[in-house]
Formats: structure tokens, C-alpha cells, sequence
């Protein structure tokens, strides 16, 4: 998880625009730092103020989302994705982290369909390719599924290798 929020809150940095409120912005990269410190409460509460002076803070709503799994709140964490979702349709972590609370509540097959979105919107995000082989595989889906895994293991995802083993020899 923690580097999981690390690549998300790098990725984001870059990707914010310059309107962002500053202080907004350093509310957020002081949650991203508290998520990678294993800080998730203190990351969540850094978010909520990046988010209260900026309510359109699409990528705040995703990271506070991200920070929630650690805290078992999978309702808190899919409301702020569809947040994120809905102020910028674009942020494909947002889809993945819905996805993955969608998956830990068993409803595969919407989780499925976030994590197909996720690809699409970057081909090059192995976490979400690495999700969707195993709900695939969950679905009873083996063979997409272990192409997933190893498409995920070829963009450098460690942990794909693992779940190869597991369920693709």
C-alpha cells in the first residue's frame, strides 16, 4: 500500500495543474508524505484539508480514498473515487482504487469493468493490469487473467510474479 500511494502522489504531483490552491497542494503532498510514513489517519486528515480549500481537488479525493483501504473503510473509499471520478473521469487510480474496494466486498464483476477502465486510461499502470488478472481469475477467467499478470510483471510489477506461480503453471 505504501508504495502504491507513493507512485500515485508522484505521478500526481506532476500531473497537477499550476491553478491548484497552493496550500491546497501542500496539504496534499504532506498526506502523501504521512501515507508513505504508514500515517494513514494523519494522511486522511491532510487530505480533508487540501479538499476543504479545494473542493475540486480531484486527486485529493483519489489519495484520500487510497489512504482509507488501510483503514477497512471501503464505503469511504469508493465514495471518494467517484468523487475523484466525477471532478476528472481521467485519473485512472481512481478507478483502480474503487475497483479494488468493489473487489474486497466481492462484487468482481464491477470491479472488473473499474479495473478495465484503469487500463484504459494508462496501459502502463501495472497495479491495475495486476488487479484485473486476478478478479479475472476469480471470474474463472485463467487464461486473460494470467496475461494480465504477465503484462503486469512485465511493466515491473513484482508481485505479479507471485500470483503467476500461484495460479498460471
Amino acid at each position: 500500500m505504501k508504495k502504491l500511494l507513493l507512485f500515485f502522489c508522484a505521478c500526481s504531483f506532476i500531473a497537477m495543474s499550476c491553478g491548484q490552491n497552493e496550500k491546497a497542494k501542500e496539504y496534499y503532498l504532506h498526506g502523501c508524505e504521512k501515507a508513505v510514513a504508514d500515517d494513514a489517519r494523519g494522511a486522511i486528515a491532510d487530505f480533508d484539508q487540501a479538499i476543504a480549500l479545494n473542493p475540486q481537488y480531484a486527486l485529493a479525493y483519489c489519495a484520500r480514498g487510497m489512504a482509507k483501504v488501510v483503514l477497512e473503510d471501503y464505503l469511504g473509499v469508493t465514495a471518494d473515487c467517484n468523487k475523484a471520478i466525477e471532478l476528472d473521469p481521467k485519473i485512472s487510480n481512481a478507478y483502480l482504487g474503487r475497483g479494488s474496494a468493489k473487489a474486497i466486498q466481492d462484487d468482481y464483476r464491477g470491479a472488473l469493468v473499474d479495473f478495465e477502465k484503469a487500463v484504459d486510461l494508462d496501459p502502463k499502470n501495472a497495479k491495475a493490469y495486476r488487479a484485473r488478472g486476478l478478479t479475472r481469475i476469480q471470474l474463472g477467467d485463467k487464461n486473460s487473467g494470467c496475461l494480465d499478470l504477465s503484462k503486469a510483471g512485465e511493466l515491473g510489477d513484482e508481485k505479479s510474479y507471485k500470483f503467476i506461480k500461484m495460479f498460471c503453471q
